[in-house]
């Protein structure tokens, strides 16, 4: 695959459907290869540093996480890509002071604070012909965003989100990928801000979709027709949903994690998928701490991780069905009786900010740690939104930016 193509330059290679075809991007052109043949076809030409088709530029990389830019289509005739045009983009100059004995700029296309971001629109281009034709995405192609896009399974329609430029209003659109017409079937305003969600879980056979979405002022997940008609609220409570972690239809329960009592904390719950029931906790009580649940595509069985400030990670295989180990051996209640206690525990705290909201935090203190003397003290305070550095894991009291452990250096951290 792109053997006449530098190998640097090959991104994001997929399989068709049938996988008799790969597609990927090389030089911010789009290309697919005939396996069979050994032929390659160039769906795009017109790519450059600052037209970017199949990927995209530093703000939607940086800001809405976006790095594989085009979709193949459930039936393998066509792709549906991102488009950004960043030609109006200013650069800044990065200096690099360590390849060379000079020092010598590098110039990377980045608007300001104020400035225009790229444009971007979606197109699907024939896998026979290469002829892209663009959908009809009504709003300004500069101040508004596509974060999110892909196909509704089994179908010949696009579903993608748009955010307009203050990130204040998101639109879900359905589009007709043979006519390029498109239709709003989701509006969402916000006063303060609305994130990218990460995406799409179909379900009911393609007629319904899960969505997750702030708009009670707790992230949670809604159940959304295909036409977006008809909505449900899934889970419910004062907490966040975390993440999906798995859609059990035969059975009718979403598992998701959460932590209602405990932001530093992470814990797997179900509910049922019509909406209306009440979150049942999956996770055994008598591990507090942090977990993390991957799940068979069946739903049968389960890598199951707990850790803790001062429990290194610990993993089992279990049954959904029992939620019980495999083997008591291989348990993480058995792995227990292994971890060496720790003697200088973590402290989580919080503290309450002059806007009256609470936060969270942890401190660690000297080894032999004596209340009556003094402590230099370092404080670390990462205030980034959709981060979160104060978590019941192993590792937290940490400084990994220090060469040495600042505790027993007589620090309190």
């Amino acid at each position: 695959v792109g053997k006449d193509k530098p190998a640097s330059s090959l991104m994001f290679a997929k399989f068709s459907p049938d996988g008799n075809k790969v597609a990927y991007v090389s030089g911010h052109n789009i290309y697919v290869d005939d396996l069979a043949a050994g032929t390659s076809k160039a769906l795009t030409t017109d790519g450059t540093d600052r037209l970017i088709n199949g990927t995209f530029d530093w703000v939607y990389e940086e800001e809405f996480d976006c790095r594989d830019g085009f979709r193949w289509s459930p039936d393998g005739k066509s792709i549906a890509y991102w488009q950004i045009d960043a030609s109006k983009i200013k650069n800044f100059l990065m200096i690099n002071n360590t390849d060379s004995i000079y020092s010598y700029t590098i110039p990377v296309e980045y608007p300001k604070v104020g400035e225009d971001p790229s444009s971007c629109k979606v197109g699907i281009v024939d896998i026979t012909t290469a002829k892209t034709s663009w959908l009809k995405i009504p709003g300004d192609q500069v101040q508004n965003y596509i974060p999110r896009m892909e196909w509704i399974p089994a179908s010949n329609e696009v579903i993608l989100q748009q955010l307009n430029r203050e990130q204040n209003v998101s639109k879900l659109f359905v589009a007709n990928a043979a006519s390029g017409a498109v239709t709003n079937i989701y509006s969402e305003t916000d006063k303060a801000w609305i994130d990218a969600a990460k995406g799409w879980k179909w379900i009911n056979e393609g007629k319904e979709f899960l969505w997750t979405s702030e708009k009670d002022g707790w992230r949670h997940v809604y159940r959304i027709g295909r036409d977006g008609k008809k909505q449900t609220l899934v889970t419910k409570g004062d907490y966040d949903v975390i993440e999906q972690t798995f859609i059990d239809e035969k059975e009718g329960f979403l598992y998701f994690m959460a932590s209602p009592a405990n932001a530093t904390q992470k814990y797997l719950y179900k509910t049922k998928l019509g909406g209306g029931g009440k979150a049942e906790m999956v996770t055994p009580s008598i591990l507090p701490g942090t977990h993390s649940y991957d799940i068979s595509p069946n739903g049968v069985f389960a890598r199951h991780t707990y850790q803790s400030a001062s429990i290194p990670p610990l993993t089992e295989w279990m049954k959904m069905t029992t939620l019980n180990p495999l083997t008591m051996q291989g348990s993480i209640t058995n792995q227990l009786g292994t971890v060496r206690p720790v003697k200088n525990k973590v402290e989580f705290f919080k503290v309450t900010t002059e806007d009256g909201i609470e936060l969270d935090g942890w401190m660690k203190k000297p080894d032999n740690f004596d209340q009556t003397k003094k402590y230099p003290v370092v404080f670390y305070v990462y205030g980034e939104p959709a981060a979160q550095t104060v978590t019941d894991t192993y590792g937290a009291g940490r400084n990994f930016l220090y060469a040495g452990d600042m505790p027993k250096d007589g620090y309190i951290y």
